[in-house]
């Protein structure tokens, strides 16, 4: 199951505070938007999306998997987790570092990496063309060949997707997922096999970012740890590692 919410083929080129904790009123350190990116984004600049259940807070399904717990999560969390979802139903946690009840089955649970912008340098992508609800079957059958991570058939809703085609068909794509506030996830980089060694996946992460910092905010991005050749490909282009996290999911008690 990991690979359905992990990236891992993507193209190659050829001390007490919580970690980026910022300063608050009086010194105090305030999270980070990017630690609890998911909430950040449904109580931000994604609201829009949010579907609630007491302190708990999902994407609709058919837009992303992502369910958002509060930082401080307890037992009546768990209880509206259950409620949200339903018996016997898989959910995936962005970034959850904590127990789980008795009886929820840890379904996946994958070391990842964040990364935030180091100087990315943006660039428009003259070859790149918007992509909309018109295309989402063929960015749909792309993603399913390539495996970049979580993609639903209204993903496409949030924010801007670019794609690469030749002779009219869609060979690449990279897009816009979690909005904390003051920044944007690059997210579904994928390239047809047949398409791959010709930098398609780096021009349009370039693109994509270009577009993120036209409107004054911040690229950033997540890739399991394991995947080397895709935080290289990140790191050549201004990217660095900011935290360790987890791509994790949990199956809702049938009882």
């Amino acid at each position: 199951m990991p690979e359905a919410y992990v990236s891992a083929r993507y193209e190659s080129p050829g001390a007490d505070a919580p970690a980026g904790a910022v300063p608050g009123p009086a010194g105090r350190t305030a999270p980070h938007p990017l630690d609890n990116a998911a909430r950040a984004s449904l109580t931000g600049p994604h609201a829009r999306f949010a579907e609630r259940h007491g302190r708990v807070l999902r994407y609709p399904v058919e837009v992303s998997p992502w369910l958002a717990l509060p930082d401080d999560v307890g037992a009546a969390d768990w209880d509206d987790i259950a409620r949200m979802a339903g018996p016997g139903t898989e959910v995936p946690l962005l970034g959850h570092r904590g127990p789980v009840p008795p009886g929820w089955e840890i379904t996946f649970d994958v070391a990842g990496v964040q990364m935030d912008d180091d100087g990315v340098a943006g660039a428009p992508e003259p070859e790149a063309v918007p992509l909309g609800p018109a295309d989402v079957p063929e960015m749909l059958d792309l993603v399913a060949r390539t495996q970049p991570g979580p993609f639903a058939p209204r993903t496409v809703e949030m924010g801007t997707y670019l794609g690469i085609r030749r002779d009219g068909a869609l060979i690449a794509m990279a897009g816009e997922r979690l909005r904390p506030p003051g920044w944007t996830e690059i997210s579904a980089v994928c390239t047809d096999p047949a398409f791959r060694g010709e930098g398609l996946a780096t021009r349009l992460i370039l693109a994509v970012a270009h577009g993120i910092r036209e409107r004054g905010e911040r690229p950033f991005l997540h890739t399991g740890a394991a995947n080397t050749g895709a935080i290289r490909l990140y790191e050549a282009l201004g990217f660095r590692h900011r935290i360790d996290t987890r791509f994790f999911g949990v199956r809702v008690p049938l009882g």
